[in-house]
């Protein structure tokens, strides 16, 4: 659903310098950007970007996977996304492809809400009285230790509404994501495992693929500029809460499948709390429900549910 934020590299596993037939997996480590891979691959970023489920700007978390198709599968990507290919290779390509079902990437996502890069001379004690919430809360929803100093570059989310940060304006550092659970990693899954997983805890299975989907492309490496992780990209304080509070059994953070079964368990919790009214829950898994219940229906998160909606006819729902 939200711009990625760790910095990009792929280690090619091969050549590159002819036409592929097929798209080849490479694996993320230090030195590179989306742009860089792109053009080393000769197609524009857009064209990796939507062939991925990724917004063009965006970049992927280190160890994750990186898919680099063949020019016909670029053409199909950007075509089932509604761009026109630029790239001379993937243009050539476009006429004889036909579009993949549930290929497209999801509908425009709004903003995450209250994502934060931390900037230098930022304390955790000074957000937190910006936003008028104890220190240990932000903590310990970002998956921070209160005790412990603040390192610029820090991606954190900050409560819905609340005040922009004195530094906000002032550039931001090379982002950081808190080593906390849940783990991003390369896994993408499918729609039908994500509807299995949802329909097991009781949660109708379209509904939680056209979330996986806005959310991620049901692609686990995802990270937004706000710290959610994963497939359903779930908050560490979100996790540690559905852990400790609605899971049967214990919770593999490193695990996408588990991922889904978090995102579930939350949407389940959600859909009970609304009395099963999908359009609140699906809001208040944007907004948080708290802050539905306080302030009513952002515009952004409007946009979210319609997208949902319009995603979950895509599923069988």
């Amino acid at each position: 659903m939200r711009r990625l934020i760790a910095p990009l590299a792929v280690t090619l596993a091969v050549t590159l310098g002819g036409p592929a037939a097929a798209a080849v997996p490479h694996t993320v480590v230090p030195g590179e950007t989306l742009w860089t891979i792109a053009a080393a691959s000769n197609f524009t970023n857009r064209a990796l970007a939507a062939y991925n489920h990724l917004p063009a700007e965006g970049n992927v978390v280190l160890g994750s996977t990186v898919m680099v198709p063949s020019p016909s599968e670029a053409a199909a990507a950007m075509s089932a996304a509604g761009m026109a290919p630029t790239n001379p290779r993937a243009a050539a390509a476009a006429a004889p492809v036909a579009s993949t079902p549930v290929a497209s990437t999801p509908p425009s996502a709004p903003p995450a809400l209250g994502g934060y890069t931390v900037r230098w001379g930022d304390t955790l004690s000074g957000l937190a009285a910006v936003a008028r919430i104890p220190a240990a809360q932000i903590a310990a929803m970002n998956g921070l230790s209160a005790s412990r100093p603040l390192l610029a570059g820090t991606v954190i989310k900050l409560p819905t509404g609340s005040p922009t940060p004195p530094r906000a304006s002032e550039p931001a550092p090379a982002p950081v994501v808190p080593v906390a659970g849940p783990e991003p990693t390369s896994a993408r899954l499918d729609s039908g495992t994500v509807s299995s997983i949802a329909a097991q805890h009781g949660v109708p299975g379209s509904l939680a693929a056209a979330v996986a989907y806005q959310e991620s492309g049901f692609n686990n490496a995802m990270v937004s500029s706000a710290n959610a992780r994963g497939v359903m990209q779930v908050m560490p304080g979100t996790w540690t809460w559905i852990q400790d509070n609605l899971a049967s059994t214990k919770l593999d953070p490193a695990s996408a499948t588990d991922n889904v079964r978090a995102g579930s368990l939350y949407l389940k919790q959600l859909l009970a709390q609304t009395g099963g009214d999908q359009a609140t829950a699906v809001a208040g898994y944007y907004q948080g429900l708290a802050s539905v219940r306080d302030h009513g229906i952002l515009p952004e998160t409007r946009q979210y549910v319609a997208n949902v909606q319009a995603l979950q006819g895509r599923f069988g729902g």
